[in-house]
């Protein structure tokens, strides 16, 4: 009996991977990659990063409910790995986070309109994700998370969305050594359906919600804190300098005069650290005060920090719309503190970057910087770009990729920030009642 079960879950495991494989062909990689591993008595289905477990017992009676539930499975699982969902090894709250790539994978799966995944529930489903999308903005997993940490849902909903969307269990997402190695194999066959995703789809808004959870998992990410090193100088700083003191003619002065040392250390040394730099706000209208907010306390929490600020800097924040609106020039910590407590958001028309060149150009020449290495421009994106290229590096920061927006220039760095970790301050900064409009 128990032979038979398995040779039957066998062949309808073989009959979803052939049904989803003829109806998406640019899915043909991702399936040859994940593996299917009978263990019995189980009693449910899991995934660990490389294979998917299951029951052959517990597979049939799904089955014998609804005969669309093997690909329905096979899908939601073959998603997961696609969209990266397994392998996020930064911080989360786990249970929110397996809820939202549930729910993005299974509004996924519905967007396809295959029939061979259809399930009697998909009616249901489709109601609330057009809520949810509503409430989220969008239906990545990235986007649901974030939803979910700023207003959490009930354990009622948490159940009924369980009840909709769980498919496979996620007992092995966090074992993050034993992920790695699979993560970079699924990472390539991110890009390689991304790439072919464009070539088989029919459709395009079939597609729309596999590209976006495609965008998400096949990003660039950046550890923002290594980025600003791009924008260190050389320059002395007061630090013992241990890498120049000689131990030996030291100890040999206290033992031969007492406490007289023949060698003092160098009471400074040469560092690579941030001193003249310009932070742009882009102030238009689609730029919120909040977010602004907390990139500005983002960026200056990392370059005060001892190996990243000399004690003496010269640090311009410069709001523009069309136009230079305003420019506080930052000395030291109390500098800052007073900008953020008491400055506010000036502008809000068009946004045109080529002004902040200009004003930065007229700040070089009237002797304000010493070595100016670098500016940040925080911007939606949305506005006219200088044409030359200044003679310090510029980085324009985004929140999101907007494919819409014009492209940045090609002397430019362009950075996506981690919107999660800015969502979530915001959002506290909100809790305190504080005025979007000010710092």
């Amino acid at each position: 009996m128990a032979n038979q079960a398995s040779e039957l879950a066998k062949k309808i495991i073989k009959l979803a991977h052939d049904g989803i494989l003829i109806n998406m062909r640019f899915l043909d990689v991702a399936l040859s990659r994940l593996k299917f591993e009978e263990r019995e008595n189980m009693g449910t289905v899991c995934f660990d990063g490389t294979a998917l477990f299951y029951d052959p017992v517990f597979l049939l009676k799904k089955y014998q409910k609804e005969t669309h539930y093997p690909a329905r499975l096979y899908m939601h699982t073959l998603l997961h790995c696609i969209f990266y969902h397994s392998f996020r090894t930064d911080k989360l709250e786990r249970e929110y986070w397996n809820l939202a790539t549930d729910i993005a994978v299974e509004n996924t799966i519905l967007e396809m309109n295959l029939h061979l995944t259809a399930l009697q529930s998909d009616g249901v489903l489709k109601n609330r994700l057009a809520i949810l999308k509503k409430q989220a903005g969008g239906l990545t997993a990235e986007k649901i998370y974030r939803h979910f940490r700023i207003e959490p849902p009930s354990s009622k909903a948490v159940r009924e969305w369980n009840e909709l969307c769980h498919y496979d269990e996620h007992l092995y997402w966090n074992r993050t050594e034993e992920l790695n190695l699979s993560g970079e194999e699924w990472r390539k066959v991110s890009e390689r359906v991304k790439a072919d995703l464009k070539s088989f789809s029919k459709d395009k808004n079939n597609a729309e919600s596999m590209e976006e959870n495609l965008k998400e998992a096949t990003r660039e990410k950046y550890d923002y804190s290594d980025f600003l090193r791009r924008f260190m100088v050389m320059g002395e700083t007061i630090q013992i300098n241990d890498e120049e003191f000689d131990y030996i003619y030291y100890t040999y002065g206290l033992s031969q005069y007492g406490n007289m040392p023949l060698v003092e250390p160098l009471e400074y040394k040469d560092a690579n650290k941030i001193k003249d730099f310009v932070i742009a706000i882009d102030t238009s209208a689609s730029c919120r005060g909040g977010i602004v907010q907390n990139f500005l306390r983002k960026t200056y929490q990392i370059m005060q920090s001892k190996e990243n600020f000399f004690q003496k800097i010269n640090v311009h924040i410069v709001q523009c719309d069309s136009e230079i609106q305003s420019d506080t020039k930052i000395t030291c910590k109390e500098d800052f503190d007073v900008f953020m407590a008491s400055g506010k958001l000036r502008g809000f028309g068009s946004t045109d970057f080529r002004p902040v060149f200009t004003y930065v150009e007229k700040l070089q020449q009237e002797g304000e910087f010493e070595n100016l290495k670098g500016l940040l421009y925080f911007t939606d994106g949305y506005g006219i770009y200088p044409e030359q290229m200044p003679a310090y590096d510029t980085a324009f920061i985004f929140l999101d990729e907007d494919d819409r927006a014009p492209a940045v220039p090609p002397w430019a760095m362009k950075v996506i920030l981690n919107e999660e970790q800015l969502e979530e301050q915001e959002q506290l900064e909100m809790d305190n009642g504080e005025d979007e409009n000010e710092y």
